[in-house]
């Protein structure tokens, strides 16, 4: 029990946890027919999958917790709704090389998804900090959210059609983004890193990630134009 927290808080908290352990098997497996639907998507360098961690679990719920409480308003999450309220216990995630493959693999995405019977909740969403980026995906129909914690990827959340109604998260983003997503994972989860230069350099990293993506972009644009002046 932590020191903000009631007994009973703690009970209700760990009820949850154990909850999703009784499950995990069935959320890895979504996550892995997710992979296998996603094996042939044009333009996909490579995909990670993952459960998430029970005690992660805990931290996010812990998280939620404090936020209610801190704004006076109740906690909702139960045992009963706690698939639909925490959407990201199974995720995968698809990486790619330049932004103009996004297109591509969106599409293909959607339709798999449709033609296999998911249920598409939320989503497409482009997060992203960057103005720029932020004008590209909106001028390819992606709706966008601000994201002051420096990171771009875009979101979906798809529920399965077993009886369980298990949810999932598809993040879709560039491999270089995927480096700076990896770094600020290890730095401030499933706490915030206090180190203040630390904080500065994840900014800094963020900066070069997007200066990154736009060469990358830019030299495959170099390359296509290239190759239309081909005789």
């Amino acid at each position: 029990m932590t020191a903000d927290t009631t007994r009973e808080e703690e009970i209700l908290l760990r009820a949850l946890v154990e909850e999703y352990k009784a499950d995990f098997r069935g959320f890895m497996r979504l996550s892995q027919n997710l992979q296998l639907l996603f094996s042939e998507v044009p333009n996909v360098h490579s995909m990670r999958i993952r459960a998430k961690d029970p005690e992660h679990l805990y931290d996010k719920l812990l998280k939620k917790l404090r936020k209610c409480k801190e704004a006076n308003i109740p906690f909702d999450i139960s045992e009963v709704n706690l698939t639909q309220k925490i959407t990201d216990l199974a995720g995968i995630r698809l990486l790619h090389l330049h932004t103009s493959q996004f297109p591509a693999i969106n599409s293909a995405v959607t339709r798999l998804l449709n033609n296999e019977g998911y249920t598409l909740k939320e989503g497409p969403v482009a997060r992203t900090w960057d103005d720029e980026y932020r004008r590209i995906f909106e001028g390819m129909g992606i709706a966008t959210e601000p994201n002051p914690r420096m990171y771009t990827s875009v979101h979906y959340v798809v529920e399965e059609t077993s009886r369980s109604k298990r949810t999932a998260e598809i993040q879709i983003r560039t491999l270089a983004e995927e480096l700076w997503g990896e770094v600020d994972h290890s730095l401030n989860y499933p706490a915030p890193c206090e180190v203040s230069s630390c904080k500065e350099q994840i900014k800094v990293l963020a900066r070069a990630t997007s200066t990154c993506t736009r060469l990358v972009d830019s030299i495959f644009h170099t390359k296509r134009e290239a190759d239309l002046r081909k005789p």
